[in-house]
């Protein structure tokens, strides 16, 4: 936290947060466990979803073709984001890169 003055409720929750750590590490020495980082790529979930789970497909010809994908697929990715599919939504972002690439 940061601040110019130390206030109550920050007093509080640093206090709780203390007293939990307290009791977390006690436990952690009875049972001799060893705390360990937890090291995952954010990246790895997110290539679970494929092209092919998205279902999309479209041919394009012309710019202006490229140009009504990008919207459709812009479209469909707010509807995932909606629906807080954010993997198939993240698959939907990086298409409608490669296309505006294409521009």
């Amino acid at each position: 936290m940061y601040a110019d003055e130390l206030t109550r409720s920050m007093e509080k929750a640093i206090t709780e947060t203390n007293r939990r750590r307290k009791i977390q590490e006690q436990y952690n020495t009875e049972h001799g466990i060893t705390p360990k980082t937890i090291q995952k790529s954010v990246r790895e979930n997110i290539a679970i979803t494929t092209a092919e789970d998205i279902g999309v497909e479209y041919k394009l010809e012309k710019s202006e073709d490229i140009k009504e994908v990008i919207n459709k697929l812009t479209d469909e990715m707010l509807q995932y984001a909606t629906a807080m599919e954010f993997e198939k939504a993240a698959e939907l972002r990086d298409k409608i890169r490669e296309l505006e690439k294409l521009l």
